[in-house]
């Protein structure tokens, strides 16, 4: 597959798998996604900060495998699935009250050799799940990261939340920014967002000049 590019995007940003740009960053996510048949138990837990491509990679996953996606935030009455392969996000936010469902969901999916993939923001060793038997088995599931972004995926980042407001930078823009901000997800979408703003607002060209006075002017 080609370089991709992936992010947690808001509703409305393209998330095909041609929008995926791999780096050190994601490369183990990337590769372990591509490959469920090789998870120890068939199930897996995503893990990196918001804005990493969490969502992304579970929806081309999703694509790859016509898994069932549910938020955990919201889940409807699991005892209607029929897929053998689920995909549950945010599960560092479960509420409580549908702990057991997950818990018989999990259990089904492995009697039946299906798969599950779990995102969050942190690990299962951290989610406060109060269900001693789905914590125990959420705490067994292996465990693969997104890190901070590296200067390549950075780079992509930044140039992606450009080209989803229709914006065309200055590959010495796309540089500038790169080598100032915080090396994270977030900071490449404020930057971005903050520039628009001031753009609009001010009657002004997105440049390297507008640039350094937001950098100046974090407030």
């Amino acid at each position: 597959m080609a370089d991709q590019l992936a992010f947690d995007w808001p509703t409305g940003v393209a998330l095909g798998p041609d929008d995926f740009f791999v780096s050190q960053a994601n490369e183990q996510a990337f590769a372990m996604l591509s490959s469920p048949q090789a998870w120890p138990e068939r199930k897996l837990a995503l893990v990196g900060p918001q804005g990493s491509g969490k969502s992304h990679l579970a929806r081309v996953f999703q694509a790859q495998t016509e898994a069932a996606l549910f938020n955990a935030t919201n889940l409807p009455d699991m005892s209607d699935n029929r897929s053998d392969t689920v995909i549950l996000e945010d599960m560092d936010r479960l509420p409580q009250g549908a702990e057991e469902a997950v818990f018989h969901l999990h259990n089904n999916l492995r009697a039946a050799g299906g798969t599950l993939l779990l995102t969050a923001k942190t690990a299962p060793s951290l989610w406060r799940i109060a269900l001693p038997d789905l914590a125990s088995r959420m705490q067994a599931t292996t465990v693969v990261e997104i890190t901070n972004p590296d200067d390549a995926l950075l780079s992509a980042l930044i140039m992606k939340h450009f080209a989803d407001r229709q914006i065309n930078p200055k590959p010495a823009l796309v540089k500038y920014l790169s080598t100032r901000i915080e090396r994270s997800f977030a900071a490449a979408a404020d930057i971005v967002a903050r520039l628009d703003a001031a753009a609009l607002s001010q009657q002004r060209k997105i440049n390297e000049k507008l640039a350094a006075q937001l950098l100046d002017n974090p407030d």
